[in-house]
């Protein structure tokens, strides 16, 4: 069976992004799921999060970018297997923000991730890339490898009003795509004892209709304390509010296929 690949986007930072990929990750690993998850975003924060340093590494995300062809035997050398979360891990590096130079010249650059996952299909049931907060190469390959474009949009009215460049960036792929992207948005950081959140959700749901989840993710502290231990929320506090609700997550995207 061939992974579905899942790109976690949003050109706005601190909406979740992380937290998101990370969390659902390892949701999606406690429903017994084959997880791999990518960090393709510069900062790494993912990676710093899990404890890898970019700066200690032998090799990481960029190497699959800059390799003429990717191999197994490349693929094994950054990826990290078994994790506590429960999914194997390749790490970002500050590095993949030279990519828009490196590759300028590179034929079938926005292919380069599609054609390296084709090694890694089989061997997982899900592959969740997190994506850099701006367009550029890194953002394509990601969109145009995915099966699905996984928005995460904080409650919030100016987290809503950036996410129209995204949008923009999915309608110009649209037109050179054979399918269109499919995409789904995630409402994060809610707090329902505010009426501001109350309606950003409203108008979320209204514009967005069906791409929407059903789950919102709450805001909670615990994932503080998990990010500040190098963790995910479920070693943590597994009962706790945001991890019932990404485990609601996982759920919602395992039992549909193409929502």
């Amino acid at each position: 069976m061939s992974a579905r690949v899942i790109a976690i986007a949003n050109q706005k930072g601190g909406v979740g992004k992380t937290t998101t990929t990370l969390t659902l990750a390892a949701a999606l690993a406690l429903r017994g799921k084959r997880v791999l998850v990518m960090d393709l975003d510069p900062h790494a924060n993912a990676s710093v999060h899990l404890s890898f340093f970019p700066e200690t590494l032998e090799a990481t995300a960029y190497d699959l970018f800059q390799a003429e062809s990717v191999d197994a035997a490349l693929f094994e050398r950054i990826l990290k297997r078994g994790l506590a979360g429960g999914f194997d891990f390749v790490p970002g590096h500050i590095r993949l923000s030279e990519l828009e130079v490196d590759l300028r010249d590179r034929k079938n650059k926005g292919l380069i991730l599609t054609e390296a996952l084709e090694l890694k299909r089989g061997e997982y049931e899900y592959v969740l890339l997190d994506c850099p907060p701006h367009v550029g190469i890194l953002l394509v390959n990601a969109i145009v490898a995915s099966d699905l474009v996984l928005i995460p949009i904080q409650t919030d009215f100016l987290a809503l009003y950036g996410i129209r460049l995204l949008f923009d960036t999915i309608r110009l792929l649209n037109r050179v795509l054979p399918k269109s992207v499919c995409y789904m948005a995630l409402p994060t950081m809610y707090d329902q004892r505010t009426a501001a959140c109350r309606r950003i959700l409203r108008i979320m749901r209204d514009k967005l209709g069906e791409r929407v989840f059903g789950t919102v993710i709450h805001f909670d502290t615990k994932f503080r304390e998990s990010s500040a231990g190098g963790k995910v929320i479920f070693e943590i506090d597994p009962k706790a509010r945001g991890a019932l609700e990404y485990m609601q997550l996982a759920k919602e995207i395992d039992t549909n296929e193409n929502p």
